[in-house]
Parts: C-alpha cells; structure tokens; sequence
C-alpha cells in the first residue's frame, strides 16, 4: 500500500478527510488520508479548537468533513466552511450500517465510518439554506408545532367529556367544538354536570389552549408578514393563484422548498416532500407500498389538505378524483391529486 507522502512537515497537495460524531458534550473525530487513518479521537465540541488541531498538526493540508444531521443543525457546518474547511451535512438515513455496526455502536465506530465513505465519496450533502431562510423555515414549524398543540389541548377536552360521560348538547356543531367558538368555550366554563374539581380541570385545559390559541394567530401574522416581502412576495402571488393553494400553504412551500431548481426532477422533488411511495421489486415480481416515511411531514400534510380544498374548486382536478375514486380509496386517491398538485406548483415556480 502506498504510504502518505509529507514533505518536510507539510501536508500540501493532500486531502484529509475528517468524519465527525456530533454531540452536546463531546465530538469523535476520525482523521484519514489518501491509504491511512492518521487519527481517531475525541474533543470539545467547538469548530474553532478542532480547526487549530488541524491546522498545527496537518499544515497545508485541504480538509473535507462530514457529519450526520440532527440536533445540531447546520451551524457547526458554517463555522467549518468559515474557518476553511469543507464540510457536509448527510442525511443519517444515508449512511448505511452493516450487522456488526448495529450491535456494536459507538462514537468512534461512525466517525471512522463517516471519514471512510467520504475518502470513497459514497456520501451526499443534504441541502444547506442560508442563515435567513433558516430562521424563516423555523417560524414556519412553530406555527405547524403550535396547530399540533392545540388540537391535542381540544382532543384533551373532549376525552375527559367523554371519561365522565358528560355529552356535547346537540346545539353545537361539530364544527363549534372543533374551533372552540366563543359559545362552546363559555359552556365549558360551566358544565352542569361536572364537580368542582374536574371543572377546575377543564379550566386549566381551557387556560392553556387559550393561550396557544393567540400564539398561533401571532405566528400567522408574523407569516402573512413575511408573504409581502422582497423574497417571497411575488412567488407567493404566483402559488395563490393555483386553486386550493392558501397564503400560509404557499408560504410553507416557499419557505421549506428554497430554491425550487435544485430539485433536478419532479421525482425528486416528490421524495423531498414525502409523497413518493415505497416499492420493492425483485424478479417478475413489484409491489407498491405506502408513502415513505422520508420527506418534510408539514409539506406532505399542507399539500394533502390543499388537495381536498382543490378538488372542491378545479373541475379538472374533481373529474381527475371521481375516476380515481372508481377504483381506489378516496384517501389513497388524493394523494395522486397531492402529486398532480405538487407538480402545478412545480412547474408554475420554474416558467
């Protein structure tokens, strides 16, 4: 095997290749040349003391690094680019394990993995959006984290109704109950029916999904806001004007998707957002299973429900579900609606 060439002590003209395991208290890094792991240790999780490693043991050496996506988002990535030197941030379902890797797990086992499959360039960098469109994209899941929170605070409400038998009177509509109008919310401040202590429950149920309740609507503004700006405003006009398309829909598109021409076909597109179904296929056989697990869950549920708001509104969209409808679930039937949907939104944000 060919040994690593070092003149004097320069590293210049090679590349190293540096697999980092990211975590809170700690990073493993492994170190590896052209033939040779030079190094596997473990550090303080900062970019700027493990750039000074490098650069005081491996001067004039170019650095390629990688780690896994995940709660450290992208900002270890920046301060590396920043301090000179290239890294990527890789998808962890793209980084395969075998057997042994799987029972035996450790940090110094995935770093070494990392800076191996980067030396044979078998890894891939996830997207990076810049700083701004970060901070966008996280008002946007807040809102969506929000709307989860408060459909489980009225899911609450009504389970405990049900626990003690308590029904809804027939005065209200599903509809009321579901939003809480302000005539439901005032007869849950004082259900006949209840003793002193589950009404003080009730109440606090109330209390705090009043309160998320004005979160939402505060995140929506900040977002309708956002709508009217330089950057989104006028493809945001664009995607209101596909049918079932909303401005918080568009929004999310918008602000999740970035640069729509980095998706080089539709087909990767629709596996970005969650709609493109499982298959395996060996021999004369193929099947076609459910949605994969993989893709932006807030996108895939927006574009759904967009869906049914469409086929309400486009008679070719509607025609397109009655057919599918004759030999399929309405529910499976509208995810080739989301498809048909995406690819509009697709095609109106690149012409």
């Amino acid at each position: 095997m060919p040994s690593t060439k070092v003149s004097g002590n320069s590293f210049s003209g090679q590349t190293l290749y540096i697999g980092l395991d990211v975590h809170k208290k700690n990073w493993a890094v492994s170190i590896f040349s052209e033939y040779h792991e030079l190094k596997t240790m473990s550090t303080d999780p900062n970019p700027e003391s493990l750039a000074k490693f490098l650069f005081r043991n491996y001067p004039g050496a170019d650095f390629r690094a990688a780690y896994e996506a995940g709660f450290s988002g992208f900002g270890s990535c920046r301060q590396l680019k920043e301090l000179g030197i290239d890294c990527l941030v890789v998808h962890p379902a793209d980084v395969p394990a075998t057997h042994k890797e799987k029972i035996q797990k450790t940090d110094s086992i995935d770093s070494r993995k990392l800076a191996r499959m980067l030396r044979n360039n078998e890894i891939s960098s996830v997207h990076i959006p810049d700083q701004e469109l970060e901070t966008q994209r996280s008002l946007i899941r807040q809102r969506f984290n929000l709307s989860k929170d408060l459909t489980r605070q009225k899911a609450r409400v009504r389970s405990l109704l049900l626990q003690y038998g308590i029904e809804i009177p027939e005065r209200f509509s599903k509809s009321q109950y579901r939003s809480w109008s302000k005539p439901y919310m005032n007869w849950l401040r004082s259900v006949p029916q209840a003793p002193v202590q589950l009404q003080q429950v009730i109440n606090n149920y109330l209390d705090t999904g009043l309160l998320l309740k004005k979160q939402l609507l505060e995140a929506t503004r900040q977002i309708r806001t956002l709508s009217k700006t330089d950057r989104f405003g006028k493809n945001c006009e664009l995607l209101i004007s596909i049918p079932g398309i909303s401005t918080l829909v568009a929004m999310n598109l918008l602000v999740q998707l970035g640069d729509i021409h980095r998706f080089e076909s539709f087909p990767v597109l629709c596996n970005y957002v969650g709609i493109a179904p499982t298959m395996y296929s060996s021999g004369d056989k193929s099947v076609t299973g459910k949605l994969s697990n993989r893709g932006r869950k807030s996108i895939k549920i927006m574009l759904i429900e967009a869906s049914w708001v469409a086929v309400r509104k486009d008679p070719a969209l509607t025609l397109c579900l009655n057919e599918l409808a004759k030999r399929m679930n309405k529910n499976k039937a509208i995810i080739k609606i989301a498809k048909k949907l995406l690819n509009r939104i697709r095609y109106v944000l690149i012409n």
